[in-house]
């Protein structure tokens, strides 16, 4: 897989505000940014961890700490499914 690089230019005490590191920051956004493209539907659950750098059941379990579906299932299609079965 090769790698895109994107520079962003934050405000130069951002490190000291959040106490963080450089490191701790590129990872809070690289999930950040994984997160809302998976809520926005823009890339698939597998897509989205690997975006995040983390495998697919800890970006899950990311998901589920924080409420968010890990099924793009509707309820629709789930009623359509038992009607199929019966």
């Amino acid at each position: 897989m090769t790698l895109q690089t994107i520079n962003i230019d934050l405000p130069s005490d951002i490190l000291l505000t959040l106490n963080e590191s450089e490191v701790e920051l590129k990872k809070r956004i690289k999930v950040s940014l994984a997160v809302q493209l998976y809520i926005q539907k823009k890339v698939t659950i597998g897509k989205a961890a690997q975006i995040a750098e983390l495998s697919r059941f800890q970006f899950e379990t990311l998901l589920s700490e924080n409420k968010i579906s890990i099924s793009s299932l509707e309820i629709e299609d789930v009623l359509e499914d038992i009607e199929k079965l019966k």
